[in-house]
């Protein structure tokens, strides 16, 4: 949790919901909650915000509206609504009679999903995401797959985050057919968005090169600059301002969470997990592991292993 400029940046939801003053606990990486349940006392409006992780807001029943950056969305019963990470964040519930509030990081997605989640679904990376209003049907084929997810949450299987995981990538896919089927991201927004989205590709992309040991080297803000023809300070200006994070802070959480995916999953020792992530020497990388985590490779790898 961080603040810039009097905004709260969050890595959980949990976190959020503490400082709201709202009881709750949240897994390690996804988190599934009825709003009901959250949300007792109505009206409710939230401060502004922001955070790291995904999250889809499923409405049956209710009236509110919530903020993504500069724009604000009202929203009444048989709603969905997506948020992902970096943007400025508000929510208001006027009325509410049922609804759950689902969130997940891009490490479940990539350890339990496919580790190439975001090629199959783009829109997990849209700039703006307005809320859908699928008919009474179609929400209903929703809402039978999230309460199969909640059920699954509050249970105890020993193999609850896989299961978990399968169900999500058939909401995924089921929210992709419904409503975002034909979506391209770069044909959407202004040059300062399809700059944002360039980047999260182009990080995407070069992650991907690491894991397939096409590449071994860290690229920094300006090679990513250089990718998109910019100059390096615009580029970072441009990053920081539509996110909240800098293209250096962007680049440190992906090679923690790729990082934290290899020592959890994979046999290889810390020296080659290190190298795999760019690191030249593993006495640097262990000591951006810890500086990052609060936990050593090691430590991290004895204390997370299925």
């Amino acid at each position: 949790m961080a603040k810039t400029k009097n905004i709260t940046f969050y890595n959980r939801v949990v976190d959020l919901y503490t400082d709201l003053g709202i009881s709750m606990t949240q897994e390690e990486q996804i988190s599934m909650d009825s709003l009901l349940d959250l949300h007792q006392n109505l009206p409710y409006k939230s401060p502004v915000f922001k955070t790291n992780y995904y999250s889809f807001i499923f409405v049956k029943d209710g009236k509110g509206n919530y903020t993504n950056d500069e724009k604000i969305f009202d929203y009444e019963g048989c709603t969905i609504y997506f948020t992902n990470p970096g943007h400025i964040k508000a929510f208001e519930f006027f009325e509410l009679e049922e609804g759950y509030l689902l969130t997940f990081s891009e490490e479940f997605l990539k350890t339990y999903l496919n580790s190439k989640i975001f090629e199959e679904f783009p829109f997990l990376l849209s700039e703006t995401v307005p809320p859908q209003h699928p008919k009474p049907g179609e929400f209903r084929e929703i809402e039978n797959i999230y309460l199969q997810i909640y059920k699954e949450h509050k249970g105890d299987s020993f193999y609850k985050n896989k299961v978990i995981g399968s169900l999500l990538m058939i909401l995924l896919l089921r929210i992709k057919a419904l409503f975002w089927n034909d979506y391209e991201p770069l044909k959407e927004g202004s040059q300062r968005s399809k700059i944002v989205k360039r980047f999260k590709e182009d990080l995407e992309a070069h992650y991907r090169n690491l894991l397939n040991n096409k590449d071994s080297r860290i690229l920094r803000p300006k090679d990513y600059a250089d990718l998109q023809n910019l100059v390096p300070s615009y580029f970072s200006q441009v990053i920081k301002t539509k996110t909240g994070r800098t293209p250096s802070k962007w680049i440190a959480q992906k090679t923690i969470s790729f990082a934290k995916s290899l020592l959890r999953y994979n046999s290889k020792s810390v020296k080659e997990i290190a190298f795999q992530c760019g690191f030249t020497e593993v006495s640097h990388f262990s000591s951006f592991f810890k500086k990052e985590t609060g936990k050593s490779p090691t430590t991290y790898r004895k204390s997370n292993k299925n």
